[in-house]
């Protein structure tokens, strides 16, 4: 390989890397977007997954043009899959938050590298770098100090179903990144669509006020639609494994953007816990930056 094949796929990890960071941020909003929009859980899901998939797919219109129902065709199988991991995840999400405690998903949810790094492994062989292993490990730990004090309080169904959503995550990560190939937009916004018509039956959408309907527009497109669509493109340079641990900056910015906007000042552990999840992806970031520069040095001094 030569330097200026190094130095492109050290530039696409970066950007895919601010990708998924940028993604992380988007969905870090829902807990803002919940407390501003004044409507059930059911309605305020089917707008989210309506103006989601609009969003998306309003894009890849733009992009393709003409090639739109081509690109829709090419997704096959694999974008099907995605699709379907990324709906059930969802069903299964709705029905823990119902059964279980926040603290308790928030947990299992934060299990996800080492889920995803296990189905990576398992599927290909692929072993995920060390660093991102443990920083994975240190996120746990900041994730179970931030919720320390509702922790192991959730059932058992819920549990089941939390640990069944993370890995439902997993695998959509899993089989975008291994099909990084295959376009798969066109998938991200059928499994919003899909998320819409699975809530559907419980939903009261002419229900909603003109005012949670500005915030349920920004809830989808925002949130949802650009969060997913910024992952999707960013898990192309991006490691599932990497991506699920920089998607754990989730937890800490949620409670954050919600002090800033609503001045809601989160507990103490809290900000201690967020801390140590923000110091565990930003030692994998600069260790990946720092042995991008190694492999750099090497390939260079052997030309």
């Amino acid at each position: 390989m030569d330097r200026g094949q190094v130095s492109g796929s050290v530039s696409g990890s970066w950007q895919g890397t601010v990708l998924v960071l940028a993604s992380a941020f988007a969905f870090s909003t829902a807990g803002l977007f919940t407390r501003l929009v004044q409507t059930d859980v059911w309605t305020m899901l089917l707008w989210r997954g309506l103006f989601g998939g609009l969003l998306i797919a309003a894009y890849v219109v733009w992009r393709d043009g003409a090639g739109t129902l081509a690109a829709i065709l090419r997704i096959r199988r694999p974008g099907l899959l995605a699709a379907g991991c990324s709906t059930a995840a969802t069903i299964c999400f709705i029905n823990a938050l119902r059964e279980t405690s926040v603290a308790d998903v928030l947990v299992i949810n934060a299990t996800a590298p080492f889920i995803t790094a296990a189905m990576v492994w398992a599927w290909t062989g692929a072993r995920e770098r060390r660093t991102t292993l443990l920083a994975s490990g240190m996120a746990l730990v900041g994730v179970v100090v931030m919720v320390v004090p509702t922790f192991g309080t959730g059932r058992l169904l819920g549990n089941l179903l939390a640990f069944a959503m993370t890995v439902l995550i997993s695998g959509m990560m899993v089989v975008m990144r291994h099909y990084r190939h295959v376009d798969m937009l066109p998938a991200a916004s059928l499994s919003a669509f899909l998320c819409a018509a699975v809530v559907w039956p419980w939903a009261s959408p002419l229900t909603v006020t003109g005012a949670d309907f500005g915030w349920l527009v920004l809830f989808g497109t925002t949130q949802f639609g650009l969060g997913q669509l910024l992952l999707t493109i960013g898990l192309r340079s991006v490691s599932a494994t990497r991506s699920a641990l920089i998607g754990s900056l989730e937890v800490p910015l949620a409670p954050a953007i919600v002090w800033v906007v609503l001045g809601e000042v989160p507990a103490v552990m809290t900000g201690v816990g967020g801390a140590i999840v923000l110091g565990a992806v930003c030692w994998d970031l600069f260790a990946a930056q720092y042995g991008a520069q190694r492999r750099d040095g090497a390939c260079q001094a052997t030309n």
